[in-house]
């Protein structure tokens, strides 16, 4: 089949989708609350790494990783987390995109644990030092950082890291193998006419 026919074999109804999906469980239902209770709290402070989803208003999604030491996420109070923006290559898609649509989904990982957490809430970008004045004496407070209220969080089951075998070392390629973030970086300039200068 043509790859531009694929659109018309889409799904164009939420009737249409349950119906093939089915219901869910009613403890899948209530496992979301609005609020950072303890338990997730300790999640977030031994997180490593969140990715972050956003969309603009006319609907340009984007995901993207933050990573640091475990903690490097700051729970505010039990509705608020704030989020660094470290510097960067300075695109700024999530920090745009929250501009335009305040809303942000965030999945927190822990190596070796094969759950996930999941939070949806409201955002905004924010000069970091005017809601924490005081920064850790170790730490470079950053220009921006993200700020989430929650409307969503639950932990998510392990199926797809279980799945994915992704922390288990063995199954991992070799180094040699691994596709060159370099020359995918040069081959994508090259598809838009561009080259870098040296």
């Amino acid at each position: 089949m043509d790859g531009s026919d694929i659109f018309e074999l889409s799904i164009r109804s939420q009737n249409e989708l349950r119906e093939l999906v089915g219901t869910p469980h009613q403890a899948v239902v209530k496992k979301s609350v609005a609020q950072l209770d303890e338990r997730t709290q300790d999640f977030i402070s031994m997180s490593p790494l969140v990715f972050i989803s956003t969309s603009s208003a006319e609907g340009k999604c984007d995901v993207s990783p933050r990573g640091d030491q475990p903690g490097f996420v700051h729970i505010l109070d039990e509705r608020r987390l704030m989020i660094p923006e470290k510097p960067g290559n300075r695109r700024g898609d999530s920090m745009f995109n929250i501009l335009s649509n305040p809303h942000a989904g965030l999945l927190f990982l822990i190596p070796g644990l094969h759950e996930v957490l999941r939070i949806n809430g409201r955002a905004c970008v924010v000069k970091t030092a005017d809601v924490m004045p005081k920064w850790p004496a170790n730490q470079e407070p950053p220009l921006l950082s993200v700020v989430v209220e929650v409307e969503e969080c639950f932990i998510h089951c392990s199926r797809a890291l279980n799945k994915s075998q992704i922390w288990d070392v063995d199954t991992w390629p070799s180094k040699e193998n691994l596709p060159s973030a370099a020359e995918m970086f040069q081959a994508h300039l090259k598809i838009n006419g561009y080259t870098l200068k040296e």
